[in-house]
């Protein structure tokens, strides 16, 4: 019975040719599995040795934004107006990478005081107020540069089909 049921090798000749370009099929199905670091002018640089995010596999991994200006330099004020500079470092690193607000699945709020968690909802609520991503919040004894307010999150890439990913216009430094 065995007999009767071609073997693949029977049906597909393998040659030298078939097996590089099976190969080169493989390398493109793992090319997203590749960490890809991100990188953008327009959010806050990097105050270590990390990147703004990471992509893999469809994923993007924000590094944890704090309330800073392109050049670094800390915003300060109420613990909304330094949340919204928060949120568009945010939404820069997330434009660079492929995403958007509406891609998040999970963020992770710090603040130095928990006293400001109802102040800093009041502003978080606006950029997902239809849309509710998974959340932890927690109150840290410090956190870097001596801020109030530090956030992080995870979102998918976006991949509809022919969206332009990157560097858009100039707007957008993408690093690999």
């Amino acid at each position: 019975m065995a007999s009767l049921i071609p073997s693949l090798s029977s049906i597909i000749k393998l040659t030298p040719r078939t097996l590089r370009t099976f190969s080169r099929i493989n390398q493109i199905r793992n090319m997203s599995s590749i960490p890809k670091p991100i990188r953008t002018s327009n959010a806050c640089p990097p105050a270590g040795p990390y990147s703004q995010a990471m992509k893999a596999n469809g994923m993007v991994f924000v590094s944890g934004q704090i309330p800073a200006d392109k050049e670094g330099n800390i915003i300060t004020g109420s613990i909304e107006e330094v949340t919204e500079a928060v949120f568009a470092n945010l939404a820069a690193v997330l434009k660079a990478s492929g995403s958007s607000f509406n891609r998040v699945v999970k963020v992770n709020v710090f603040l130095s005081d928990m006293g400001n968690f109802a102040r800093m909802n009041s502003v978080y609520e606006k950029y997902f107020s239809g849309h509710k991503p998974a959340r932890s919040c927690v109150a840290v004894k410090e956190l870097p540069k001596g801020v109030d307010v530090e956030i992080e999150c995870i979102a998918l890439e976006d991949t509809t089909p022919g969206k332009t990913i990157g560097r858009q216009h100039g707007e957008d430094d993408e690093f690999n």
